[in-house]
């Protein structure tokens, strides 16, 4: 590790060497030709160059002189807040020291990071690391590399993040070549299959489904051809090359590389092969982790994905002030495949947390919005979602989800006009217009939902629930002739049993219309006084059969009827929740939200992910938020348990017992 001393004095040297008119500034001028020199791989245009000025000198603003420039004390603020290499950039420009103060340390300070653009996935928009040149903190991305950088991929020449060893260079271009021929091969047996437009999926919050920036195409390969079997033994002779380096530093310096190109071609499961390899080569560096976190969940191993997230929060909070900049990142992908695994409770506490390390990070902050509205949290969710539209007004997701949160609060004029804000940004938004339709449907604006739901049908034309829902507007909108033709349809593309109910109940009311009194009037069954018991000392009252009514409601919304009491009893005799004094009596085991939650899917463990949020959620309105009323994040556990008991499987002596 190098001393403060010799940082320092590296510093002084780059600073003389670019202080040309010895006056102790670096103007403008001077200033450039140092960020020139230190990203000798990157061709930047005039325009890059003064933006990268305009922010150092803004944010730097204490150490700049107004007739001279940047003074040796503000370029040597600007490494030490991580906006350089000082060792890297001493080495880029053949820089000596004197003879004792000779030190050959390689420590890496990584660029803080600014940008969150980020790289789509299938269901959510997984964050890459962002790649920065020296001076970071200026908002500028990369430019298009020159037609000599062109054989390879943007991130490669990035100072910090990219290729540190030339023999790195060959393996890419090695593996380009190898991947290139993998495609001409594969091209001419396929035509070309359709790719994902923007589509987003039917449940209550978008999902950003669709292409990003850099994954602007799906690649789709057919991995039981022997081509593909040709280019797996090739791509191993590779990774061999890499491990057969002279250094432990240069074989995960190949590592990582091949799996980012494998990566960035969507070759997913052999760059997580590579990614799980630089781990074991440097298993204190939080990137391998990050990027294989990345790589399992856009497969689909979301456990998997979580835990390498989690490997790499832990060594980014061990690293101090080295990973800052991925800290939120983590956070937020971390919060993603919680989310997958249906613990949003979990994944609000991520979201939250990158929020307050990057205020400016608006997908943090919808995110968080999105799962708060998935558990019920309308207000909080409504707070999170304007904050993310002050910040990036043109975010339609969370213009959509914002509309949501509003229309689930009753407040339905706003939520329209957010709905439509969402729609104009993004005219084949599903999300916004499916649900648009929905909140036409509970104002009764019957025939205006069956419209809308007829543009959801022409950008998602096998999209059934719309189907159902256009049949139920149409039904409400008294035309029943189109409403049974629409309801037919939605029973070819998907034969659920609610739609058979559906239909057999339409069919019902048409022939009540026909045996009624010939002028299309319903006709109605008259049941006898006597066949019912009236109110006295043996009937349930009024209130009591609604809440057994609401009661069993919840046991089905929540699947608690499924889960034997025994197993409650087991977790409240394992679970080791320590005593908190709150100041209002005697101390109880209070629990935070997120720790329950993870009890909670050791009870519903045969939930699918979304029905288990669909419970967490009724679970967290009709109980949490009574048990939490002073909105402090944690509740009595004891309580919980007692609450949970007589509405979980099991004999009723035994639910007794339990909730006792």
């Amino acid at each position: 590790m190098a001393t403060r001393g010799t940082r320092s004095e590296k510093v002084k040297r780059i600073f003389q060497q670019f202080d040309l008119n010895n006056d102790a500034g670096l103007n403008r001028h001077e200033m450039a030709a140092l960020v020139v020199a230190v990203n000798p791989r990157v061709k930047f245009s005039d325009e890059q160059i003064s933006a990268i000025l305009d922010e150092v000198f803004r944010t730097y603003a204490d150490f700049i002189d107004p007739d001279k420039g940047l003074t040796y004390d503000g370029l040597l603020r600007t490494y030490d807040d991580g906006a350089g290499d000082v060792d890297r950039d001493f080495e880029a420009l053949g820089l000596e020291l004197k003879p004792h103060n000779n030190n050959n340390n390689n420590n890496s300070n990584n660029n803080i990071i600014v940008n969150d653009d980020a790289n789509v996935t299938n269901n959510y928009e997984v964050e890459e690391e962002a790649e920065t040149t020296s001076f970071g903190d200026a908002k500028v991305k990369l430019p298009e590399p020159s037609p000599v950088q062109q054989r390879t991929v943007r991130w490669a020449a990035s100072p910090n993040h990219g290729i540190v060893f030339d023999d790195t260079w060959k393996l890419v271009d090695d593996l380009e070549v190898l991947i290139k021929r993998l495609r001409t091969k594969q091209m001419k047996d396929s035509k070309g299959k359709g790719e994902n437009s923007d589509v987003y999926s039917d449940p209550g919050w978008s999902r950003e489904l669709g292409p990003s920036t850099e994954m602007s195409k799906q690649i789709v390969w057919d991995e039981s051809k022997p081509d593909y079997a040709v280019f797996v033994k090739e791509l191993g002779g590779l990774r061999s090359r890499a491990d057969g380096a002279r250094s432990r530093e240069e074989a995960f310096d190949g590592h990582m590389a091949i799996g980012r190109v494998l990566y960035d071609q969507q070759l997913f499961k052999e760059a997580l092969v590579c990614f799980k390899r630089a781990c074991e080569l440097q298993p204190t560096d939080v990137r391998p982790h990050f990027r294989a976190g990345n790589c399992y969940y856009v497969v689909g191993r979301y456990n998997e994905g979580k835990d390498e997230f989690v490997l790499a929060l832990d060594a980014a909070e061990a690293g101090g002030n080295q990973w800052a900049y991925l800290l939120p990142q983590i956070h937020v992908n971390l919060g993603i495949s919680l989310e997958a695994e249906g613990m949003v409770i979990s994944a609000c506490e991520h979201y939250r947390e990158a929020a307050i390390l990057c205020p400016t990070h608006f997908r943090a902050l919808k995110l968080l919005g999105s799962a708060l509205l998935g558990v019920g949290e309308y207000k909080a969710a409504v707070k999170a979602l304007e904050e993310a539209i002050y910040l990036k007004n043109d975010y339609a997701d969370a213009h959509c989800d914002l509309a949501s949160a509003l229309h689930a609060m009753g407040n339905n004029d706003n939520a329209v006009k957010e709905f439509q804000k969402a729609i104009d940004l993004k005219p084949g938004h599903v999300d916004a217009l499916y649900n648009l339709g929905g909140l036409y449907m509970d104002m009764g604006r019957y025939q205006r939902a069956s419209e809308v739901y007829v543009r959801v049908l022409g950008l998602w034309p096998n999209h059934w629930r719309a189907q159902l829902n256009k049949a139920v507007s149409l039904l409400g909108a008294g035309e029943t002739d189109e409403a049974k033709k629409s309801l037919k349809e939605a029973l070819k593309m998907t034969s659920r049993v609610e739609l058979h109910d559906a239909l057999s109940h339409l069919k019902q009311l048409q022939k009540k219309k026909l045996k009624g009194n010939g002028n299309g009037e319903d006709s109605f069954m008259i049941i006898e006084p006597l066949k019912f018991k009236t109110i006295g000392e043996k009937t349930s009252s009024r209130q009591e059969l609604a809440t057994a009514l609401d009661i069993r409601s919840f046991q089905r919304i929540t699947r608690l009827f499924r889960c034997d009491v025994e197993l409650l009893k087991k977790e409240m005799n394992e679970t080791d929740t320590p005593l908190s004094y709150s100041g209002y009596g005697a101390p109880q085991k209070s629990i935070r939200k997120p720790a329950l939650e993870c009890i909670l899917r050791r009870l519903l463990s045969f939930l699918k992910a979304e029905t288990f949020i669909g419970a967490v959620k009724a679970i967290n309105v009709k109980i949490l938020s009574v048990l939490d009323e002073s909105e402090s994040g944690r509740v009595d556990l004891g309580m919980f348990f007692a609450v949970l008991a007589p509405i979980c499987g099991g004999a009723p002596d035994k639910r007794k017992r339990v909730a006792f």
